[in-house]
C-alpha cells in the first residue's frame, strides 16, 4: 500500500493514515505541528512506516519529533510505539499511568491480541518493540503537557474502553483526540453523506457506565471536534455523543439476549451486524459497500467485549 499525503484538518493538525490491517481510513497517527513536534498515536508496527513517510512529506525529520502519545496500550494504538521511539532520537512516549509498565514490558499486551487475533496476529502488530522506562512520560487525569509558548494539552482520564485511557484536550482547536472511549467514526460513508459512529466495546476493560461518563465529560468541555483513533475527526461533536447514547444500550442489551439463549460471541456479532446494517440500508447504502466488510470484522471484536463484561458481570 502506498503511503498517501498527510490529511490537513485545519487548526495545525495534520493526520497520517497508518494503512492498520492493509487498509486505508482505518486507523491514523495525528501530528500537532506546535513548536515541540507531537504525535498522537502510532498504530501498530506495520503502520510506522506510513508515519516515518507522512513526516517526510510534511517536511519534518525524526530527530524533530518531541512527544509521542499513546491514548492507551492497545496494540492498534501502540503497537508501533517502540519500534517508531528507535528512530526518534529526543523523543519520549506519553502514556496513562496504567498503560506504562505494558509499554515496558509488552508480554501481556502481546498474549492478549494473540487470543483475539490468532494466527493474523504476526501480520497485523509483529514487531512489538520495548519502550525503555527512561523514555516515558507518564500523564494522569488533569495533568498537562506543554508542546508550545501558547499552547498546554490537557490530560482526562477516560475510561470504557479500556481502563488505561486518556484523552486529550487541545485548546487550539477545541477539540478532544478521544482514541476509543467515543466510539469509532466511519469515514468510508461520508462521501454517501451519512455519519456513522459506533461504540467501541472490544475486550477485556469494557465497561458501558464508565464509557458513557467519560461522554459526559467530553460533552462538559463543550468541545468543537472530536479527534477519532479510528478514523479522523468530527465537528458534529453532539451526534457523536447522541449515537453513542442510542447504539450502546442496544449493544448490552444484544448481548444479554445472546448470553441468556446460550449463544456466542459469532451469533452476538452477527445480530449485531444485523441491527447496524439494516440502519445503514434504510438510508440508501446499497449491500455490497465496502462498509460492510469493517463493520463485521468491528462487530465481531465488540461482541467478545460485550459478552466478556456480561460474565464478569456476573451474567
Amino acid at each position: 500500500m502506498q503511503a498517501t499525503e498527510p490529511i490537513y484538518l485545519g487548526e495545525r493538525i495534520h493526520l497520517i493514515d497508518g494503512f492498520d490491517m492493509g487498509w486505508a481510513e482505518r486507523t491514523g497517527t495525528y501530528v500537532i505541528t506546535e513548536e515541540k513536534l507531537t504525535l498522537v498515536e502510532t498504530g501498530p508496527s506495520p503502520s510506522v512506516p506510513y508515519i516515518k513517510a507522512g513526516l517526510a512529506k510534511l517536511g519534518y525529520t525524526l530527530e524533530q519529533v518531541t512527544y509521542i502519545i499513546v491514548t492507551h496500550i492497545h496494540l492498534d494504538h501502540a503497537g508501533g510505539a517502540g519500534l517508531f521511539l528507535k528512530d526518534c532520537p529526543n523523543a519520549k512516549i506519553v502514556v496513562h499511568p496504567k498503560g506504562a509498565r505494558h509499554l515496558v514490558d509488552p508480554s501481556r499486551l502481546i498474549a492478549g491480541a494473540r487470543a483475539v487475533y490468532h494466527d493474523e496476529f504476526d501480520r497485523l502488530f509483529d514487531p512489538i518493540v520495548a519502550v525503555p522506562e527512561e523514555r516515558i512520560l507518564i500523564r494522569g487525569d488533569g495533568d498537562t503537557l506543554e508542546i508550545g509558548e501558547n499552547c498546554v494539552l490537557e490530560f482526562l482520564d477516560s475510561p470504557g474502553h479500556a481502563n488505561h485511557h486518556f484523552s486529550i484536550y487541545d485548546p487550539i482547536s477545541r477539540g478532544m483526540f478521544t482514541g476509543d472511549t467515543a466510539g469509532v467514526l466511519y469515514p468510508q460513508l461520508k462521501k454517501d453523506g451519512i455519519h456513522l459512529v459506533l461504540p467501541s466495546t472490544s475486550p477485556n476493560q469494557f465497561n458501558p457506565d464508565a464509557m458513557l461518563a467519560s461522554l459526559s465529560r467530553f460533552e462538559a468541555r463543550e468541545l468543537s471536534r472530536i479527534y477519532f483513533g479510528h478514523f479522523g475527526m468530527s465537528e458534529q461533536v453532539d451526534d457523536v455523543y447522541r449515537q453513542i447514547r442510542e447504539w450502546l444500550p442496544m449493544f448490552v442489551a444484544e448481548g444479554e439476549t445472546a448470553l441468556a439463549a446460550g449463544h456466542t460471541y459469532d451469533e452476538l456479532s452477527r445480530k449485531l451486524f444485523e441491527r447496524v446494517s439494516d440502519h445503514i440500508q434504510s438510508q440508501g447504502i446499497s449491500g455490497d459497500h465496502g462498509i460492510f466488510d469493517v463493520l463485521k470484522l468491528d462487530l465481531q471484536v465488540c461482541s467478545m467485549g460485550i459478552l466478556d463484561y456480561l460474565h464478569k458481570r456476573g451474567e
